[in-house]
């Protein structure tokens, strides 16, 4: 039986180890699936599945277990950053600027109260542990991560802090969901009008393509330019057909307009009222039924080589006779304006005929089996970066530690980077969806598992005998109260749409949980643009808040 005491309780054994991950990681996920009034705790039930086995002695080697969680820490956040770094940037603007101001006023909130309790209990609790309890109360798995690596640096040898982590995790779901719904009945929320409402707003979507087709009426245009006519009228749009006397054409920039012509064009949906006040009026016209037929066809961007290349410099109308009206980025279609640079995985709209539309197919690849075939080289580029940025100490005055980003910051801010201006450096970021979940999951439950092993053989006690229920309060006082100040100033200052407020709840605590909560009550994508906006910002700051404040404070 040697071989069986071996496979369980040896922690320097490679079998031991692999079993014990698996049988965590398995049945942690599958006891996360598990719902509750309607909520479930998913994957972060590998944690409390770590912390039982933790608890009845199975363990793993200090040095590999520290490996796998660092590792899957690395994996994890670098996966989130490739994700979100190319809508980092762009959420800033319009709208978005108001809810990142939001969900800043939570994060700074919640620290706040946190470090009112550290002082208030006066030495009953350190302070890594009230980071623990914070990261717990906003179920923020990464900042635990980066403020364990701050400690490393730190040299700490206290309790682990994923102990007030695990306390506080559970009831920071259930605080986060409670709040959304208390911020309902506080405003009487009808979500009829919630609706009504939201279907009027036109902010979100002026920068969306809008397909029109207009009949020249204008006669100061009368045998102009299209060149010139865009010179006049100053704002961007593309001519895909014209019909002139009952024969369709697809115009160029010297193509002339005159009146009674049928032009189909395509614009931002803020500039479509004023082009259509300047050209003529908007009329039906069957496309599909001319002398001359054209295909519409979305082409897919698979060759490397195009990574990067702005549209207007490939050409399109004077070598091929087509037009470009829209590329779909991540779902999201955006305008083909000249400058807008293209990335692999962009799928393009192309408008020409059957020929022409083929020869472009060929020019930008539209093979999908090539974006099935993950760029190793980039995340591994990206990881080797990560880490080295992450290494760099970064002084500051009146500290007298340097600050480094450490094995979670690192990864991270290099990974928006480079899925935001990768294009530029030639690396290839695009990565199926598919692919980036199962890279990041990998990660996040080796993670997961790790920490719970670690902190397993201490935490009934800390939960029975020491302050663990203590720990459960503090981390509900930490989720709810800057939850509801926020929510109620939003509400009632800026008037968010009751729909987006829930999502950025959801986002500015990266709370899948509250999300999918919020998704399920809306029955529409509001809480999901919500969630969107904030997360990449919130996500970067909670990261980096808890490694600050130990840094700093100790």
């Amino acid at each position: 039986m040697d071989w069986l005491n071996s496979l369980l309780w040896d922690p320097s054994s490679v079998a031991h180890i692999v079993f014990l991950y698996s049988f965590v990681i398995a049945a942690g996920v599958l006891l996360g699936k598990i719902k509750v009034a309607g909520i479930s705790l998913g994957v972060t039930f590998v944690l409390f599945m770590g912390i039982l086995m933790g608890h009845f002695g199975f363990t793993v080697s200090t040095p590999i277990l520290h490996f796998l969680r660092e590792f899957g820490l690395t994996l994890f956040v670098f996966c989130i950053g490739l994700q979100v770094g190319p809508s980092f940037f762009s959420s800033f603007k319009k709208g978005g600027m108001t809810l990142n101001l939001l969900a800043v006023m939570i994060i700074v909130l919640n620290i706040a109260v946190a470090l009112t309790i550290y002082f208030i209990a006066n030495g009953r609790v350190e302070l890594p542990m009230i980071v623990g309890i914070l990261y717990g109360a906003v179920t923020n798995t990464p900042g635990l991560g980066a403020a364990q690596e701050a400690l490393n640096q730190l040299q700490y040898t206290g309790d682990p802090i994923a102990l007030g982590y695990a306390c506080a995790y559970p009831l920071g779901v259930l605080g986060i969901i409670g709040s959304i719904i208390a911020i309902r009945y506080i405003f009487r929320i009808d979500f009829h009008k919630e609706e009504e409402a939201l279907r009027h707003t036109e902010e979100d979507e002026k920068q969306k393509p809008h397909l029109m087709t207009l009949e020249v009426r204008n006669e100061s245009i009368d045998g102009k330019r299209l060149i010139q006519v865009k010179e006049f009228l100053g704002r961007p749009f593309v001519c895909t057909r014209l019909r002139h006397e009952g024969h369709v054409s697809i115009p160029d920039q010297d193509t002339r307009f005159h009146i009674g012509d049928q032009l189909y064009m395509v614009c931002s949906e803020e500039d479509a009222e004023a082009i259509i006040a300047f050209i003529g009026r908007q009329v039906e016209v069957d496309w599909e039924h001319q002398d001359m037929p054209m295909v519409s066809r979305r082409i897919l961007v698979t060759k490397s080589e195009i990574n990067g290349k702005k549209l207007g410099d490939m050409h399109f109308r004077s070598t091929y006779g087509v037009t470009v009206t829209r590329v779909n980025r991540s779902g999201m279609d955006l305008f083909a304006a000249p400058n807008l640079t293209l990335q692999v995985g962009d799928r393009v709209m192309v408008v020409g005929q059957q020929d022409a539309v083929n020869g472009v197919a060929l020019v930008l690849g539209n093979q999908l089996k090539r974006l099935d075939t993950p760029n190793i080289v980039t995340i591994f580029v990206g990881l080797f970066l990560g880490i080295l940025v992450g290494s760099l100490p970064i002084s500051f005055p009146g500290m007298p530690t340097p600050v480094k980003l450490g094995l979670a910051g690192g990864p991270l801010v290099v990974a928006i980077l480079i899925g935001r201006f990768g294009y530029k450096l030639k690396l290839v970021t695009y990565t199926t969806m598919s692919a980036n979940l199962m890279l990041r999951e990998i990660g996040l439950v080796l993670f997961l598992a790790s920490v719970g092993i670690d902190a397993g053989g201490q935490f009934v006690q800390t939960v029975l005998q020491g302050d663990g229920l203590l720990y459960v309060l503090w981390g509900f006082l930490i989720t709810v109260i800057p939850l509801l100040v926020v929510g109620i100033f939003a509400r009632g200052f800026f008037k968010v749409n009751y729909f987006i407020l829930m999502g950025l709840i959801g986002g500015a605590t990266t709370d899948p949980p509250a999300l999918a909560y919020s998704n399920q009550v809306a029955g529409n994508t509001a809480p999901s643009v919500g969630y969107s906006t904030v997360y990449p910002l919130t996500m970067f700051l909670r990261i980096l808040a808890g490694q600050m404040i130990l840094l700093t404070m100790m």
